[in-house]
This record gives structure tokens, C-alpha cells and sequence, in this order.
């Protein structure tokens, strides 16, 4: 009897170490058995456990529905073999457009049912169900086409639905309880394929508007609304993309930019005959910042090659766009090459006609993905090839190859995630359905290119920002002194120094270093208009954001209404000419100036800079 629990104990502990991550690419951990035809697998991890849920599709007793399971940090599956099965009734034999996101302690799930009505399911850590074992139906039964679903601030979800005319969205308190749903919609155009975005107050929803031409095109537009918990639209409508006539099937996405915005891509024909991807950017009041209403272009015009199948992320501490899409060629479809580009905000495209990532070797690519390091300083683009391997590469911010990786080099077929996990303590999580014997494998990979155990990189030391930073105009009648009064709370750690960024009238910006023991500054102002004041703390590595006022704005504007004159002082060389309002006058001639009251600002004879009003007659 002993020797057969020794025996049972053994084989539990061979199977436990089968199933952590390997570094071998030939030998991927296998993570939950299923069936060879699955498809459809995603992958979210909780932050706030380190843990990572992975979410298939495959028949059951109830239709094409969602299994998932959950991993740890180390890569052992924390549910049953086979995984936790979604047991909603009713589901299409079809895919009707899943979708599943982690949230702290759990993971939530969003589906159509055949009804057709959207659900949304709820799975702790534990494999309980909180919302119930069929969850909740949502937009009080509405809906019908694809879903989306966003973690929220607060352990609740946001989540989106369509049906041919409108669009759906409703947020999940982390109870179960239900908010007031909103309908987005058009009197003369169908809105539909929308995408989340996280805002400041609530979240932002990018949509199209279209209507039908012919039998498979759309006349296109793309917009962005905002809304809070309650349903209530709190950013008005605003036009992204303007139209274009592409087909029914290239639909659009959104990802957030880590400033309150976003960005949105899509690729189609529309614009001379030939594929490529356009790219535009939202602010977080829900502005567009990209002038051209048709967006970016990845590469400029060629009929040659088409670009398509692109997947994004935002750079951490740039905020850039980082884009990775494929190139192929348009007569023969034969050809395909990855390249990678990156996007300011103000969509500037940075590296010109792309970076080559993979070149044509004989076989085609695909399931592109990129993703940034957590804390920045490079990303790695992970992709498939046509000998059924993944591979990945991992690059510095300004695009030179660090390392290249192989995840899995064996040969079956594999259907891979639509997306990966995202860096998360120093590992990104990839998966994949074997289409022979119908297990779902994973790999992790670390941000230094290396797989099975990871060494996570240290978080970078914090960069504290002055608080509380304030301001007002002041005006002393003895000294005839007038200016700014600044004052600001200092930091957790004391900076090397303050950076004080003070943008005049005309736009002039200069730069006041300020000693790290002050927490006030008195700027004696030489002009007239409104003043921009923005503060920093600067460390020996970093130089913070600004400062917030009490209100959470980033910078103080002053009004200076009058200026301090030296008026026992003669000026013998000019350096500046203002008028009243502050506008700056280029021209330092004062016999060439019209009539009226200026403000002069020059040298004295003994090399002070001084300040006095004059009126030429």
C-alpha cells in the first residue's frame, strides 16, 4: 500500500512538473485538454495575482461555448484538466464573437447566445461563480451580434453588444448588479463594431457608422463617444475616420494610449486600390489629434504590396503607438514579410516605411503580435510561421533587434491565441489549440528573450511629482514689483532640483532651475498677457510629470495685467518689444514703431536686464 501511494504521489508530482513552463520550445506546457477543432482562444492576466486565464471555444452539450482555465505565475493549471466549461444555454453552433477579461480575482466572460442575447459570466480564482452558473443577460435581452467586455476601476466590467442597427453598453458592478444600459444609434446609419477604451470617468466607445453599398461594401465612418457607469454620454460624438467604401469584413480597432485616450486602426482599399492601414489618435476630452481625417498611412502608397493584419500597443513611457502588420504581395498573395512602425499622438510615423521584422524565406506568416515591456525600454513581436512554429524578437525603443526566440518549434498545427497576456512580472503569455490531439499549450517568454523560469526586471525607482502646485498674480505698490507667486508641496523623496517651465505670451518657453529645498518662487514678470507655469522634479534618472494643481490640471495660467518698470534706468540696447496685450514685436528699431504705449525690455549701461514702458508720439 505504501509503495502504491508513493507511486500515485510520484506521478502527481511528475505531472505537476510537466505542466510549469518549460525552456525547452520543443516540449510546450500543456495546459487543458479539449477537442481538435477548438478555436477562438484568449488570454488576460490578473495583475493583481500574477495569475493568467485562458478562454477556448469548442462544441458542448449547450453549443459552440467558452471553457477556460487558470494558470499561476509559474505556469500550473489551477482548475480541472479539461478546464471550467460555460454551461449557458442555447448557444449558436457559430462563432458569434466572444470575448473575456480578467479582473481582480476572477475573470469575467461576454458571449451571444442563440436567442440571441448577450451574456456575461463571472468565474472567481476559486472556480465558483458569483454571478451564478448562467450569469447575467445583458441590455435587458437587446442585442445580438459581436461582444466586448473591459475590466473596470472597480471590480465591475464594461460591456458592449450589437445587433444589426445599434450598439449596446452597459457596465456589471463587481456584484452582479446591473447599471443602466446605453443605446448608440442613428437615425439613416447602422452602428456597429464597437471597441472599449478606458477614460478618465468612465470609458470611451469607438464605433463605426455606415451604410450599405452594393452587396458586401459599407460606406464607413468612424467615431468616438464617451460615457460614465450610468448609460449617460458624458463626451460628445466626435469623428475619427472620415468614409471610405471598404468591405463588410475590415472592421476597425481601439486600444488606450495611457493618457486618458486612444488610438485607432484599420486597413482597407479605399484609397487607391491598394491595402494599407491608416492610424489616428483620440485625446482623453475625446478630441482628435490627427489633422488627416483619412489617418496615417503605415507605408506610403504601393501598388505593389498590401499591409494587413496588424496588431498594436502602446509604448509605456512614450505613449506611442507601436504597430506590427504584414506585407503582402498584391499580385500573387505569395509574399509576406512582418514590419513593425511606431505613431506619435500628433501621427508622425517615426520609422519611415517600417522596420523589417521577418523576411520572405519560401512560407507565409501569421498571428502577429507586439507587446511593450512593462516598463518600458523595448517590446517583443511574437508570430507564427507557415512550418507551424512561433517565434519571437525582442527590440530596444529605437527598433535594433535585441534577441530572437524560439517558443515552439513543434510541427502540428496550431490555432494561436488572438492575443497575448501582455508583460506582466517580466513574462508574456502566448497559447495555442493543437488541432491533432486537441490540448491547449502555452509558453511564456521574458522580456530578455528567455523561456521557462523568469528573473522579473526591477520596477524602475519611482519618479514622485511635486503636489499641490499653486499660483497667483501679485502686484507690490513700494517696490513696484509685479509677477507670479508660485508654491507646491514637495515630493516623497527630495529631487536634485525643480525644472520650472514658464511659456510667455508669445510662446516663448524658458526654463528656471530651482533648488531642491524651495517650495515657493516669486517670478518677477517683465511682460504683460497670460503665463503658463508647469513644474517638474528631477532625480538623477528620471524628471517627473507635472505637477497637479488642487483641481488636476498640469500647469498654472496667470494673468499678468501690468509689469515692473526700472524707471531710474536707461535702456542702451533692446533686446524685446511687447505690446500691452504681451504680443511680442519682432522688429528692436523703436523709430519704426507706430503709435501707441509699449513695453521695452533691454540692457543698461552697467548690464542690467530692466523692463520700462515708453509711448511713441
Amino acid at each position: 500500500m505504501k509503495r502504491l501511494c508513493l507511486l500515485l504521489i510520484t506521478f502527481v508530482l511528475s505531472i505537476a512538473m510537466q505542466a510549469q513552463w518549460t525552456d525547452n520550445p520543443a516540449q510546450n506546457t500543456r495546459i487543458a485538454l479539449c477537442d481538435h477543432n477548438a478555436a477562438e482562444v484568449y488570454v488576460s492576466t490578473d495583475k493583481t495575482t500574477g495569475d493568467t486565464y485562458i478562454q477556448w471555444h469548442f462544441q458542448g452539450e449547450n453549443g459552440w461555448s467558452p471553457w477556460l482555465q487558470r494558470l499561476n505565475a509559474e505556469g500550473l493549471p489551477q482548475w480541472s484538466r479539461d478546464g471550467i466549461h460555460v454551461t449557458t444555454p442555447d448557444f449558436a453552433t457559430w462563432s458569434p464573437g466572444y470575448s473575456m477579461t480578467a479582473v481582480p480575482g476572477g475573470v469575467v466572460s461576454v458571449f451571444r447566445t442563440l436567442g440571441p442575447h448577450h451574456w456575461a459570466v463571472k468565474i472567481n480564482a476559486d472556480g465558483t461563480f458569483p454571478w451564478g452558473a448562467y450569469g447575467l443577460m445583458l441590455f435587458n435581452g437587446e442585442g445580438g451580434g459581436r461582444s466586448e467586455v473591459l475590466a473596470g476601476d472597480d471590480g465591475g466590467v464594461w460591456a458592449l453588444g450589437t445587433d444589426m442597427d445599434s450598439t449596446f453598453l452597459q457596465y456589471v458592478n463587481a456584484d452582479g448588479t446591473l447599471r443602466t444600459y446605453a443605446t448608440i444609434k442613428d437615425p439613416v446609419k447602422k452602428c456597429s463594431n464597437g471597441i472599449l477604451v478606458p477614460a478618465n470617468n468612465g470609458v470611451f466607445v469607438v464605433y463605426s457608422k455606415h451604410t450599405l453599398q452594393g452587396y458586401t461594401n459599407y460606406n464607413k465612418e468612424i467615431y468616438v463617444a464617451g460615457y460614465n457607469k450610468d448609460g449617460e454620454q458624458i463626451v460628445p460624438e466626435t469623428l475619427l475616420l472620415g468614409e471610405q467604401t471598404i468591405g463588410a469584413s475590415y472592421v476597425h480597432y481601439a486600444i488606450p494610449d495611457g493618457m486618458g485616450g486612444g488610438y485607432v486602426y484599420q486597413w482597407h482599399n479605399a484609397i487607391g486600390n491598394s491595402y494599407n492601414i491608416y492610424v489616428t489618435h483620440f485625446s482623453a476630452s475625446g478630441a482628435c489629434t490627427v489633422t488627416d481625417p483619412d489617418g496615417i498611412p503605415v507605408h506610403s502608397y504601393d501598388p505593389y504590396n498590401n499591409y494587413t493584419n496588424a496588431y498594436a500597443m502602446v509604448d509605456p513611457v512614450s505613449k506611442d503607438l507601436l504597430l506590427a502588420y504584414i506585407q503582402r504581395d498584391a499580385a500573387s498573395q505569395s509574399q509576406y514579410r512582418i514590419y513593425m512602425n511606431r505613431f506619435t499622438p500628433a501621427g508622425e510615423r517615426i520609422w519611415d516605411e517600417g522596420i523589417l521584422i521577418a523576411d520572405y524565406k519560401g512560407y507565409s506568416y501569421g498571428d502577429v503580435s507586439i507587446d511593450a515591456f512593462e516598463y518600458g525600454g523595448g517590446f517583443a513581436v511574437t508570430y507564427s510561421t507557415g512550418q507551424n512554429h512561433i517565434e519571437a524578437v525582442g527590440y530596444d525603443d529605437d527598433g535594433n533587434s535585441l534577441w530572437s526566440t524560439n517558443l515552439s518549434t513543434t510541427s502540428y498545427s496550431k490555432t494561436i491565441s488572438e492575443n497575448s497576456s501582455g508583460f506582466h512580472l517580466g513574462q508574456n503569455i502566448v497559447a495555442w489549440i493543437n488541432a491533432e490531439d486537441g490540448g491547449v499549450y502555452g509558453q511564456n517568454i521574458g522580456w530578455e528573450g528567455t523561456l521557462g523560469e523568469i528573473t522579473p526586471p526591477l520596477p524602475p525607482a519611482p519618479c514622485y511629482a511635486p503636489t499641490d502646485f499653486q499660483g497667483d498674480y501679485y502686484y507690490q505698490d513700494e517696490t513696484m514689483e509685479f509677477g507670479a507667486r508660485l508654491s507646491w508641496t514637495a515630493p516623497q523623496e527630495t529631487p536634485l532640483r525643480y525644472n520650472l517651465y514658464v511659456t510667455d505670451p508669445s510662446g516663448c518657453e524658458t526654463v528656471i532651475e530651482i533648488a531642491p529645498t524651495e517650495t515657493s518662487y516669486l517670478d518677477r514678470m517683465s511682460i504683460i498677457g497670460h503665463v503658463i507655469y508647469r513644474l517638474t522634479a528631477v532625480y538623477d534618472d528620471c524628471e517627473s510629470d507635472f505637477a497637479l494643481t488642487e483641481t488636476g490640471e498640469d500647469y498654472l495660467l496667470i494673468n499678468v495685467t501690468s509689469v515692473r518698470e526700472d524707471a531710474q534706468e536707461e535702456i542702451v540696447e533692446v533686446t524685446k518689444v511687447f505690446t500691452l496685450n504681451g504680443q511680442c514685436i519682432r522688429q528692436a528699431n523703436l523709430e519704426e514703431l507706430s503709435h501707441g504705449v509699449y513695453v521695452v525690455q533691454g540692457w543698461s549701461s552697467d548690464g542690467k536686464l530692466i523692463t520700462k514702458k515708453i509711448v511713441i508720439k
